[in-house]
């Protein structure tokens, strides 16, 4: 008989949601907390590649996503002034895969994950901050205590390394934003513009819906006022291509966030007993990995199948992270290499991805199978 069934998560951010949800399917027991007042919808936007909407469609919701999310024909490479300089065929490599590649607003996914808790009843503990001492006490009361509790303050990490594990600047800034832009601007495909040390991308949505982030070198200070990091958006990218301008203009003042961008460094392991972490807590990447909330669902999708298993946590956990860790390690190093490229000293001209989609459809479904 399996000894978890009773689990207690922290965050209930993609990973935290998506475990509850799985493992709720499964019989278990799931208490999830989050610290915040309502779900977090930082970042905008999320792109959805082919492994991501594997675990979505196990869970269920695949079909509600693409009625909301957009679908993306192409990913296209441009410089400043609009010249295209490179095409990638997201439908090559979604055929490939076997699923689709959806975008979608962060505030829909997130609202369409916590619709599928309620309706498997499972409640979302809201102004319920976990602390380190606390931690142990739900050691003591669940059969598993889960931290999806993100990249920067993650205090399930802290209980399992003592405060060893900071998150590393990485040396740029993302503002990010949504904006309401005629579906012709884009032509159904992200775009991507790059200058020596600066990037705007441009991801459509469904309808006229599409979230951006851009992108330069920054030293980390936070004590200069947003408005003056909105400002210098505008003054950075004044004269970048009319797509450009045309987001800017069309933005929701609301949904403007600055965003100084860190990762963490491989992990030794993730767990301790019966504690584990996942998601970012365990393995943030740059969003220049494409990877962040795929990633998490993939952890999500592993666990949760592990969780079937009569084996002992300390067993299970293991399984885990060695099921993991080589592709998730795979995505911080990527996400690395990419941020180099744009933001290191040189700057860099656009270039077509290194991988042909054969190769990245075997990366991102690498380990992922219903007879798993």
């Amino acid at each position: 008989m399996n000894n978890i069934r009773r689990i207690a998560i922290v965050g209930a951010g993609v990973a935290g949601m998506a475990l509850a949800l799985l493992a709720r399917q499964r019989g278990c027991q799931v208490s999830l907390y989050e610290r915040h007042s309502s779900i977090s919808t930082i970042g905008a936007g999320v792109t959805l590649w082919p492994n991501a909407m594997f675990v979505l469609q196990q869970m269920g919701l695949k079909q509600e996503l693409e009625h909301m999310g957009g679908a993306p024909r192409f990913m296209r490479q441009f410089d400043q002034s609009g010249s295209r300089m490179a095409e990638f065929d997201i439908e090559e490599v979604n055929l490939l895969s076997g699923f689709p590649t959806i975008t979608i607003l962060r505030r829909d996914l997130m609202n369409i994950l916590a619709r599928a808790l309620d309706a498997v009843g499972v409640t979302i503990h809201f102004d319920s901050p976990v602390t380190t001492h606390s931690i142990e006490a739900l050691r003591q009361e669940f059969d598993l205590v889960v931290g999806a509790d993100g990249r920067m303050n993650s205090v399930v990490r802290r209980v399992l390394y003592q405060d060893d594990v900071p998150p590393r600047y990485q040396g740029f800034i993302n503002i990010i934003g949504i904006s309401k832009v005629q579906q012709t601007l884009t032509d159904n495909a992200i775009h991507d513009y790059r200058s020596a040390s600066e990037r705007f991308g441009i991801v459509p949505v469904k309808g006229d819906w599409c979230y951006w982030a851009g992108a330069w070198r920054a030293e980390l200070d936070k004590e200069r006022p947003l408005s003056a990091w909105y400002h210098e958006l505008h003054q950075r990218f004044r004269h970048w291509s009319g797509p450009v301008q045309h987001v800017l203009n069309g933005c929701e003042p609301a949904s403007l966030n600055r965003i100084f961008v860190h990762d963490i460094d491989p992990l030794p392991r993730w767990h301790h007993g019966n504690v584990v972490i996942i998601g970012d807590a365990a393995h943030a990447s740059l969003p220049t990995s494409g990877q962040g909330a795929a990633q998490a669902l993939e952890d999500a999708w592993h666990l949760a199948l592990l969780l079937e298993q009569e084996h002992e946590p300390e067993h299970i956990l293991t399984t885990f992270y060695q099921r993991r860790t080589i592709k998730t390690s795979a995505a911080q190093t990527v996400g690395r290499q990419v941020a180099q490229q744009i933001f290191g000293d040189a700057g860099a001209s656009p270039t077509a991805s290194p991988l042909s989609a054969e190769q990245l459809s075997q990366f991102w479904m690498q380990g992922l199978t219903v007879q798993e």
